[in-house]
């Protein structure tokens, strides 16, 4: 069909973004994602906030994950934020569900890597459910996972380790690929070297101070993305990190960015 290019226009974002904020352990992932409008949680980790509006029994396995989604996403209902909590949990949730299918006693028994292949077909109805409820209900999807820390094999360099999703890589590449933020929060590390004897030094965690951060463009040491100009590196501040980045984030109707809009000093010089 011949396009009219009188009728073009410009791409605009309508929907919150669908968001994924991964760190260590402890690190507040869920602390940040409560933040976010009128929150329900899909609390796989029972480690939400006590008043927390959330869904533990009822989502229980794969199947019924998928068939609350699509609840949400075709019901009435006051929620405008939807927080899964945490993949690491669904990542063992879609393999009982193809052992189940499958009859195997784990996902291993076949070899050859054969039920981890057949998972990623389960990640992908996953996210087109989290896909369906952003774009039909106008609701922002906030997926929270574990970092890992991995090797990575640059093409242009020696190969180096990075942190990235505690899940399988291809598993993780299907979730990264369908989100529209990828947000690492952890917290600034220095290291001192200490001479141990012989010649020898070992290096010793200094930590950073107690702050909290959030990186939001990609370096060789994370993995990180966004596509709405935020900034590369500013300080979670509890409370406040959702007010920081609602401006950036389309569909929450916020006001517009002040173009000299920062936080901290770690904004324009991201680690």
């Amino acid at each position: 069909m011949a396009i009219n290019l009188q009728t073009l226009r410009r791409a605009e974002p309508t929907c919150p973004p669908r968001l994924l904020i991964y760190g260590p352990e402890g690190i507040g992932k869920n602390t940040l994602a409560l933040e976010f409008p009128t929150p329900i949680t899909f609390d796989w980790e029972r480690g939400s906030a006590p008043g927390a509006v959330v869904l533990r029994d009822e989502v229980a396995d794969f199947d019924s994950t998928l068939d609350a989604i699509g609840q949400l996403a075709t019901e009435e209902h006051e929620f405008k934020t939807v927080i899964f909590d945490s993949l690491d949990r669904l990542e063992v949730m879609i393999y009982a569900k193809v052992c189940a299918n499958e009859g195997w006693a784990n996902i291993e028994e076949p070899g050859y890597g054969k039920g981890y292949s057949i998972a990623l077909g389960y990640w992908e109805d996953f996210m087109r459910a989290v896909e369906y409820l952003n774009t039909t209900r106008n609701v922002c999807p906030v997926l929270i996972a574990h970092s890992g820390i991995e090797r990575f094999d640059d093409p242009s360099t020696s190969s180096y380790s990075r942190y990235d999703l505690r899940l399988k890589s291809k598993a993780a590449g299907i979730v990264k690929d369908k989100c529209d933020a990828i947000l690492f929060l952890n917290q600034d590390a220095s290291v001192q070297q200490e001479e141990v004897g012989f010649k020898k030094t070992v290096g010793k965690a200094l930590g950073g101070g107690g702050d909290r951060w959030v990186r939001t463009e990609a370096r060789p040491a994370f993995a990180a993305k966004n596509r709405y100009d935020l900034p590369a590196k500013f300080r979670f501040e509890r409370g406040s990190g959702f007010e920081f980045m609602r401006p950036y984030l389309p569909g929450f109707d916020a006001p517009a960015i002040d173009g000299d809009a920062s936080q901290g000093e770690g904004d324009k010089k991201a680690a």
